[in-house]
């Protein structure tokens, strides 16, 4: 009876131990994303089957929102992005995403590819910061 009683006890106590906490819809620190631009090493990541991973974000929260630049790792490469589409659930009026997705740019703040094949929020548009030569190159908008 003794054992029995035990066993009921280890196999509750390894029940606990498993968690089944939903995934983040939000962009941290080794988060995947999408790169939807046709940049050369974004391409080559895309076919690879390897994305991309933020490796640091640029602001005090680190985490990342639509329109907030962030570090990429990329085929072995640190690249600069801007954040274009989240699954993150958004406020009214903002277009949630099935991916999260981010169009690589250069250090001076130049876009590496020359057109992005997803549609863009235009929220992007009332944002503060430089969007202005990455929306130019955008064709649809949300």
């Amino acid at each position: 009876m003794n054992v029995i009683c035990r066993q009921a006890v280890s196999l509750t106590q390894a029940a606990r131990s498993f968690s089944t906490t939903s995934c983040l819809h939000e962009l941290r620190k080794l988060s995947r994303v999408r790169v939807v631009d046709n940049s050369s090493i974004g391409r080559a990541a895309a076919v690879a089957g390897k994305p991309g991973r933020v490796i640091h974000v640029y602001n005090k929260q680190e985490v990342a929102t639509l329109g907030d630049k962030v570090l990429l790792a990329i085929k072995g490469q640190k690249k600069r992005a801007y954040v274009v589409g989240v699954k993150q659930r958004q406020k009214a009026g903002v277009p949630r995403f099935d991916t999260n997705n981010v169009v690589l740019i250069e250090d001076n703040g130049a876009p590496v590819g020359t057109r992005i094949t997803v549609p863009i929020p235009s929220i992007l548009r009332s944002k503060e910061g430089d969007f202005t030569k990455i929306l130019s190159l955008a064709t649809k908008f949300v």
